[in-house]
């Protein structure tokens, strides 16, 4: 597989990883997409692939009626970015910015995420979206 093309089929995998995860079938993601292992920097859950499906497990049960727009994809190297915008149920609204390495037989092994309310007041008219 040529550069381009690792770099089309990580992004691929990554949005259909969180896609299948956020929306209730996390353990179906981990099968699909993810490596050997699975490396997780978020400390609200917990390391490895049966944390992963733990908490988007509980998540989906909590809050079924939750939606995700992904607004941009980037890929380099072996890193895919994903920025999105999470809506939930009670108006609360979410920004994040989630990052996947990949290894070189394409899965997932790694994530590093950054989550932000959008706050109702903003000291200019830009969105964060």
């Amino acid at each position: 597989m040529h550069d381009k093309e690792k770099l089309e089929h990580n992004k691929e995998a990554a949005l259909d990883f969180y896609r299948t995860a956020y929306l209730g079938e996390p353990a179906k993601a981990v099968e699909l997409y993810v490596g050997d292992y699975y490396t997780q920097h978020n400390p609200a859950v917990e390391d490895g692939k049966k944390g992963f499906i733990a908490y988007f497990e509980k998540m989906h049960q909590d809050f079924p009626e939750k939606d995700i727009a992904f607004l941009r994809v980037i890929a380099e190297g072996d890193l895919v970015a994903l920025h999105t915008r999470q809506r939930w149920p009670g108006g609360d609204e979410y920004v994040t910015m989630d990052f996947f390495r990949f290894d070189k037989k394409g899965k997932i092994v790694e994530h590093w995420d950054a989550i932000q309310q959008v706050p109702e007041e903003s000291a200019h008219n830009n969105t964060m979206f």
